[in-house]
């Protein structure tokens, strides 16, 4: 029995595509429904930043369990590209009732496959936005429980 590899590649072609689509419904979903949007009402650290070069805009609060050192609770607004919010709305999920420790181990690659998609230079910058300012969050919370407790 031999093996036709022609179709066995148009197969495997038409299921990459499929999970292609499957991630970009993913971003569509999470741009149009975007999760954690809003500020909350107590915080325990935050962050801003925009990128310059397309107008992207964005804010993320934290609050944070000071034991336990776990997000709680998760809230931004901002306005900007498909890509950057709905990385931020997915982002949103994933570190809730995560340690600080994981979310500072976060990085580009983790972001890439959260969206499972590849994407241009310039649509990466809008993708890791949300990183950079979680990771300024993380920073100012830290200084403020320092100062806190010494």
């Amino acid at each position: 029995m031999s093996i036709n590899w022609l179709r066995v590649l148009q197969k495997s072609r038409k299921c990459l595509l499929d999970m292609d689509n499957i991630y970009r419904e993913n971003i569509v979903d999470h741009f149009r429904h975007p999760r954690n949007f809003g500020m909350l009402k107590k915080k325990s650290a935050g962050a801003s930043d925009n990128l310059v070069s397309c107008g992207d805009q964005l804010t993320l609060e934290l609050l944070l369990d000071d034991k336990s050192q776990k997000v709680v609770a998760v809230g931004w607004k901002g306005i900007g590209c498909v890509i950057s919010m709905a990385t931020t709305s997915m982002l949103s999920e994933k570190i809730k009732l995560q340690p600080i420790s994981v979310l500072k181990d976060l990085k580009k690659d983790d972001i890439l496959e959260m969206l499972g998609v590849e994407l241009t230079p310039t649509r990466l910058k809008c993708a890791l936005l949300s990183l950079e300012v979680l990771h300024q969050a993380l920073k100012n919370y830290e200084q403020i429980f320092l100062k806190a407790n010494i």
